[in-house]
């Protein structure tokens, strides 16, 4: 009978040696994460110093990140509900 290869595991059980490396993987990537969030708090802050709204920023980026239809979309249904509640 064969052996097996080296790095086989049979069906359901788990090699501890990859199992290390994702979680080791995920560790690194979490921290660099927390790292990012840091960063984007500091430029925040440097953006209501300079007098902008912080919230508005948000939006815009949102609004910036949605492809022009799913917008334009987004925008008249929107102007449908304020026209709708008298707000418009």
């Amino acid at each position: 009978m064969a052996s097996a290869p080296e790095n086989y595991t049979p069906a359901g059980s788990v090699s501890s040696a990859e199992l290390k490396q994702y979680v080791e993987r995920l560790e690194r990537l979490e921290e660099e994460k927390k790292g990012i969030a840091e960063d984007i708090k500091g430029v925040m802050a440097e953006l209501k110093m300079q007098g902008f709204d912080g919230k508005t920023v948000r939006k815009v980026l949102r609004l910036r990140q949605m492809k022009q239809n799913e917008r334009m979309e987004e925008e008249a249904l929107l102007q449908t509900y304020l026209e709708a509640l008298g707000m418009a």
